[in-house]
C-alpha cells in the first residue's frame, strides 16, 4: 500500500497532458483518444455487463497461478467482490474501449480474462476483432463465458482458453499469430512479465499495442516496467499509471512518455489505486 501511495504520488508529479507531448503520433492518441469525450452508446452495455457481476453473490474456487491478492484471503470469493475489487474499472474500461476503437486491430491477445470485464471492452471496441482470451482458473472463466452469453455483448468473436499462460505460450511460439493488440492482466510478477514479453516478442509487428496492467503493483512489477522500456525493439511507451503501453513503430524516436489520462483529479485517486 505504501509503494503504491508513493508511485503514485511520483506519478503525478511526472505526468503530463497533451500540452507536454510533442510527438505527432502520441499527441493524436491523447487528445482523440485519451480525451474523447463522447458518450458512446457501448459504455452502457459495458455498465450493464459489470452489474450483472455485481449482483452475481455466488462463491466460487479461485485458481490463482499470479501474484496473490492485496484483499482476498482465501481462494474462496464472491462474484460480485472480485468484479468490485479485482476487476478492470469502469474509468478503465471506457478508456479500453476508445483505445481498442482508435486502432481497430484484427487479433487481440488477452491474457488473463476473470470474469470478463476486460473482455467485454476488448470486443465492443472494435466488433471485427477476434480476440483469443487465456485464463487460468476455470471457475471464473465459466462465470465469464455465462455472463458474456447473457449480455448484448458479441461472443462470436472470442475464443476462450483455459490454460496456464507460460504453457499456451510456449506451445504455439513455434507459429505465432501477429496479435495487433495484447492486454498483458494475468500475472503480476517480474519474472511472469518478462517472460510473456519475450514469449511474445515474434508476433510484432510495426502496428503491434501491448498494454501491461499494473505496472506500480509492486517494486518488482516497476522493475519488470523498466526493462520493457528499455528493450531495443521497443520504441515508444506510454505509463498511465495503472497501465504500461507500448509500441514497436521502427519510424519513430525512442521516448518515453508518463500521461494522465484524466484531465481532472477528482476520481483519479479512486480508479487508480487498488489494493
Amino acid at each position: 500500500m505504501i509503494h503504491i501511495l508513493k508511485s503514485y504520488l511520483k506519478f503525478l508529479w511526472k505526468s503530463k497532458n497533451e500540452h507536454g507531448v510533442h510527438s505527432p503520433f502520441v499527441y493524436d492518441l491523447v487528445t482523440k483518444c485519451f480525451y474523447d469525450k463522447t458518450n458512446y452508446s457501448e459504455y452502457a452495455i459495458l455498465n450493464n455487463y459489470r452489474k450483472s457481476l455485481l449482483t452475481n453473490k455466488n462463491a466460487i474456487e479461485v485458481t490463482d497461478f499470479g501474484a496473490g491478492s492485496r484483499v482476498f484471503k482465501s481462494n474462496t470469493r464472491e462474484v460480485n467482490k472480485i468484479a468490485k475489487t479485482a476487476g478492470i474499472t469502469s474509468k478503465n474500461a471506457e478508456l479500453l474501449f476508445r483505445i481498442v476503437n482508435y486502432f481497430q486491430p484484427k487479433n487481440t491477445l488477452e491474457i488473463g480474462t476473470s470474469l470478463g470485464l476486460a473482455t467485454s471492452a476488448l470486443s465492443l471496441g472494435y466488433l471485427k476483432t477476434k480476440i483469443t482470451s487465456l485464463e487460468g482458473c476455470p471457475n471464473t472463466l465459466s462465470i465469464a463465458e455465462n455472463h458474456l452469453q447473457n449480455s448484448s455483448i458479441n461472443k462470436d468473436n472470442i475464443h476462450f482458453i483455459n490454460t496456464e499462460f507460460t504453457q499456451y505460450l510456449s506451445s504455439y511460439n513455434t507459429q505465432p499469430t501477429n496479435y495487433n493488440f495484447i492486454y498483458f492482466d494475468g500475472n503480476h510478477s517480474k519474472k511472469a512479465t518478462l517472460e510473456y514479453f519475450e514469449l511474445l516478442l515474434p508476433t510484432i509487428t510495426n502496428e503491434t499495442v501491448w498494454i501491461f496492467d499494473d505496472i506500480h503493483w509492486s517494486k518488482e512489477m516497476e522493475e519488470a516496467w523498466e526493462t520493457i522500456k528499455k528493450h531495443a525493439t521497443v520504441k515508444i511507451t506510454i505509463d498511465t499509471f495503472q497501465w504500461g503501453i507500448v509500441f514497436f513503430r521502427q519510424e519513430q524516436e525512442k521516448e518515453h512518455f508518463i500521461i494522465n489520462p484524466n484531465k481532472t483529479l477528482s476520481s483519479f485517486l479512486f480508479e487508480k489505486i487498488r489494493f
